[in-house]
């Protein structure tokens, strides 16, 4: 741990991005079935401990009258959410450090996701030694941005930007695009990875029903855990209750899998893998129940303390929710077109349309206006988002929340 004292809203911000960093991790070493990623979400573990100890020291210190004690108890609050969502990946990942089983059925179907995690090593002589980020433009190159950097035994999670020079030795953490790891081995001079490849049944079997349930409920709880920050950072009360709705569905989903899983047990099958995924289902469920636990507070109308909206609304990965206007770029397009996930860097975590919700969007899916983007992406991108929706973007900055107000492209170039 760094010695200096740092402000709450910091630690916060940095806890946020770490849990998030956590769960795609742990996802990933499953995916990858890789105890060396499983051990580096040990190593983030620790340092998630840590946070969480001083954050809560602080909090207590901070309370000077009984007044204050509210707002105070909400920032515990979410500080308690946030190791519960570093603990349920640790779960996760349990699933390869103890070796519980994992079926090739489920990492076929894990191949099939708009997004993964990955890490690679810089080795020395390759195409991205040496080099700051910004050049080696990975986002266009090979589809996937990075969202940390270890080097030796520190991490770079918020600090991570265009001028960092990478150099042999570092381990980058990036998520995107599947269909770009092959190309991202071959910048880094990685050995050669191929895509699993699982042969498909002729009928339909309970395991393979079970597969498909938790595939869905990784992706629910994924998007529980990215809208529950979106709720707070944006106080939205109706992205709260989508939260809930999520939590819930992932209850009912882990019933159905434990259904799918006892029958797949009457057949010759081997039991490793079916303890497996009741490990995973029951961490997918706990994240959706952490991502719950920390947006009730905005569901209650309870006083959330105003630094937990600031210290998410400068975390490394900020929310934000764009309408698509009419005559957009955005508008009539599909999301693969867009290909946001490039330029600016966003991730669409949910589409409101119509009063209801579309969850971790697949790319087929085509944009309308009065369509309302809830993604999540780097500062630096979200003027180009707002762009391509036919927006221009107006931040105040003097307001330390990192609000913004949003211009019709039109009016916004006639003003200036």
């Amino acid at each position: 741990m760094d010695a200096r004292p740092r402000s709450l809203r910091t630690m916060l911000a940095e806890a946020k991005d770490a849990s998030e960093i956590m769960v795609d991790l742990a996802y990933a070493a499953v995916y990858f079935n890789d105890p060396g990623m499983a051990d580096e979400l040990g190593e983030l573990e620790e340092r998630m401990n840590d946070l969480v100890q001083e954050m809560r020291a602080v909090c207590i210190l901070a309370v000077r009258r009984p007044a204050e004690a509210e707002g105070m108890a909400s920032v515990l609050q979410v500080i308690s959410a946030i190791e519960g969502i570093a603990n349920a990946a640790v779960d996760i990942s349990r699933l390869v450090t103890h070796r519980l089983g994992i079926p090739d059925e489920l990492i076929a179907d894990l191949s099939n996701a708009e997004e993964v995690s990955h890490r690679v090593w810089i080795r020395e002589g390759s195409h991205m030694a040496h080099r700051p980020l910004k050049d080696l433009e990975l986002p266009v190159q090979c589809g996937m941005r990075v969202v940390a950097v270890r080097r030796d035994r520190s991490w770079m999670i918020e600090e991570v930007d265009g001028d960092v020079v990478l150099v042999p030795g570092d381990v980058l953490f990036l998520r995107g695009s599947p269909a770009g790891i092959v190309r991202l081995h071959e910048l880094a001079a990685a050995p050669t990875w191929e895509p699993p490849e699982v042969s498909v049944p002729d009928a339909l079997t309970d395991l393979d029903r079970a597969v498909d349930v938790l595939v869905e409920m990784k992706d629910t709880s994924e998007a529980a855990v990215g809208l529950a920050y979106s709720a707070l950072a944006l106080q939205d009360a109706g992205l709260a209750a989508e939260v809930n709705h999520l939590a819930e569905r992932l209850d009912a989903m882990k019933d159905r899998l434990q259904l799918w899983v006892l029958r797949a047990a009457k057949h010759d099958v081997d039991p490793a893998p079916l303890r497996g995924l009741l490990q995973l289902a029951a961490a997918a469920e706990e994240l959706g129940d952490q991502a719950n636990a920390m947006v009730w507070l905005i569901a209650d109308d309870y006083k959330v303390h105003p630094i937990v909206k600031v210290a998410l609304g400068q975390a490394d990965v900020v929310s934000t929710r764009v309408p698509v206007a009419p005559g957009s770029t955005a508008d009539g397009r599909r999301l693969s077109e867009l290909q946001l996930d490039i330029e600016p860097g966003f991730s669409v975590l949910a589409i409101r349309r119509d009063n209801r919700y579309i969850y971790r969007p697949r790319g087929y899916v085509i944009l309308s206006a009065g369509d309302e983007l809830i993604a999540t992406g780097p500062h630096e991108g979200r003027d180009r988002l707002g762009e391509l929706c036919g927006w221009q973007v107006v931040s105040d900055d003097d307001d330390p929340t990192g609000q913004v107000q949003l211009v019709p492209l039109a009016a916004g170039r006639a003003s200036g």
